[in-house]
């Protein structure tokens, strides 16, 4: 049977195991998992956080992460300035980037939901709002959330993915991790 491990990725770590860049030594997966011969299952990137799937199966592996399957990923995300319904309609209808338009996306202003804080927090100005938004593709692109947010006018802050399919963080601080049965 396979297993399933759900992890709540904090800011600043890398969606891999080990750290090969030259930037000395980065905290990893390894700082917080200890269970041998499972993988990621997709990436999420150091400055973004939430909800990593790893698996010792590699056909749910590629199951998960490959994007032919369109298993919805939601994103909570906080945005510069305040979301108006003009640029919530472009994220549903899709948005074109330097590498063509995206799929229409599930997107809706939330309230600032109840999430840890971050570590460092994200940076304050008093003189620009922010907002969040809940953002649902069935795509992964290099750091599409982000580019997404830019193309409508509002550059992201704050990026947790909160589900992938029916898995959720619920429950799961930052660097914890819980073991599910598929």
């Amino acid at each position: 049977m396979a297993r399933l491990i759900l992890f709540n990725k904090p800011f600043g770590v890398l969606s891999q195991f080990t750290d090969r860049g030259s930037e000395g030594a980065r905290a990893t997966l390894s700082d917080h998992i200890a269970e041998p011969g499972v993988y990621p299952a997709g990436r999420l990137d150091r400055d973004s956080e939430g909800l990593l799937l790893l698996t010792d199966d590699g056909r749910l592996q590629a199951r998960i992460a490959d994007p032919r399957f369109k298993l919805p990923k939601t994103y909570l995300v906080q945005v510069e300035g305040e979301i108006g319904d003009d640029a919530l309609e472009a994220l549903r209808s899709g948005v074109r980037l330097n590498d063509g338009m995206t799929l229409p996306a599930g997107a809706e202003r939330i309230a600032s939901p109840e999430l840890s804080p971050r570590d460092p927090p994200v940076r304050f100005r008093k003189s620009v709002p922010d907002g969040w938004i809940s953002l649902t593709l069935r795509e992964g692109r290099n750091r599409q959330v982000r580019r997404m947010t830019a193309a409508v006018g509002h550059p992201t802050l704050r990026l947790v993915r909160w589900r992938i399919g029916d898995w959720t963080l619920d429950g799961l601080d930052p660097g914890q991790w819980r073991a599910v049965t598929v």
